[in-house]
């Protein structure tokens, strides 16, 4: 059954396609793609598409679970969670069909009939890396967002740096520091970490939202910053401090053979004094904490070079449909680039949909768009 020629929100087997909305997961970024479902959920237009919010538990579990935004929504006192449940849902290809299937000890399994398209709403390790886009590509079923490989690479910070320079794209200096290295030659590590000078910034290879990540001013603070980081992930990247603003750029896939689309770009200002970088606390939970300028204050020069350099990035790691490309701007007009996001914070108030809402597309014409690309997109080899 092929969906090549869909227009938004047609569907060729009933009259509204079928989403299944997918968060929560095993990282510790689960809270932030519990609250990023929120937004979603709230904003999809349920008018054109049939919703089903399936969260996985920290334990891997799927379940089904409520639609209610309330429950996935992020305060300062809680954090939210998907709970674990004594029926469990599994998506199988059944006769052809992408079929949800309900399950629990004893009872006879359930069919919820098929799935048309995944909205992958997962951060971190076990989700944003690839893994479970192979899932769904083993199982034939369309999704939002970028594939295996360019899921993965976006993932691990170090990979995604040697992809970029590869690709002739300006990276800060950096380390990269395995769990071996680490136990078997600290020395070795610290002698390098040295010669980047200070500060530096510990943040673990494959974890995001400033999960783990230590702004570090001395050797003596190293230590502790790597290990902070290691609760997160064994493998670390330890990056020399660039002077410079942060300036971001959201991306979008072009539609059929098009070129990557690109936003205004934007620049993040951290309440001074508060953050001394934009960590979780800014990013999620203080209200005001952090607040965006789109488009960035920069020359016209300047903006046009990030948003070209943005699509680079966006196709040098084999990107679909969604990602946020983040940048240096240094006093001497250098564009150095810090990150993809394959999968970045898509809560309305996230940097990625309020770039697009600055460029003219709002948030639930950005959820249409990202459905119809996945619609219009094979799964396999592409």
């Amino acid at each position: 059954m092929s969906h090549d020629k869909l227009a938004a929100g047609e569907s060729v087997n009933r009259a509204k396609p079928r989403v299944a909305v997918l968060f929560g997961g095993r990282s510790s970024e689960h809270a932030v793609s519990c609250v990023t479902a929120a937004g979603v959920l709230g904003a999809i237009n349920k008018d054109k598409y049939e919703v089903i919010p399936i969260g996985i538990a920290k334990s891997g579990q799927w379940v089904l679970v409520s639609a209610d935004t309330a429950q996935w929504s992020l305060a300062a006192t809680s954090l939210p969670e998907v709970a674990p449940s004594a029926k469990s849902v599994t998506l199988a290809e059944i006769g052809g069909e992408h079929q949800l299937i309900v399950a629990a000890p004893n009872e006879v399994p359930q069919e919820l009939g098929t799935v048309d398209v995944v909205f992958p709403l997962l951060h971190g390790p076990f989700g944003e890396d690839g893994t479970i886009q192979g899932l769904l590509e083993l199982s034939d079923t369309r999704y939002v967002g970028a594939g295996v490989l360019a899921s993965a690479v976006g993932m691990d910070k170090h990979f995604m740096k040697v992809v970029f320079e590869s690709a002739g794209l300006q990276v800060g200096p950096y380390v990269a520091v395995t769990d071996r290295q680490w136990r078997k030659d600290p020395e070795s590590v610290r002698k390098q970490v040295d010669r980047l000078g200070f500060p530096v910034f510990v943040k673990p290879a494959r974890a995001g939202s400033s999960m783990g990540i230590s702004k570090v001013e001395s050797m003596a603070e190293l230590d502790a910053a790597i290990e902070e980081a290691r609760r997160h992930d064994l493998k670390l990247v330890i990056e020399a401090g660039i002077t410079g603003r942060e300036i971001e750029c959201a991306v979008l896939e072009g539609r059929g053979t098009d070129a990557p689309r690109t936003s205004m770009p934007g620049e993040i200002s951290v309440a001074g004094g508060t953050h001394e970088f934009y960590d979780f606390n800014a990013k999620y939970v203080e209200d005001g904490a952090a607040a965006l300028s789109c488009p960035a204050d920069i020359p016209e020069e300047a903006i046009a070079r990030v948003r070209e350099l943005a699509a680079a990035a966006f196709d040098a790691v084999g990107a679909e449909g969604l990602s946020r490309v983040d940048f240096f701007y240094t006093p001497a007009g250098e564009l150095i680039i810090n990150e993809i996001n394959t999968m970045p914070g898509f809560t309305p108030k996230s940097m990625y949909p309020q770039m697009w809402a600055a460029s003219g597309l709002d948030y639930a014409d950005l959820i249409d768009e990202l459905i119809y690309l996945a619609l219009n997109r094979k799964t396999g080899l592409r």
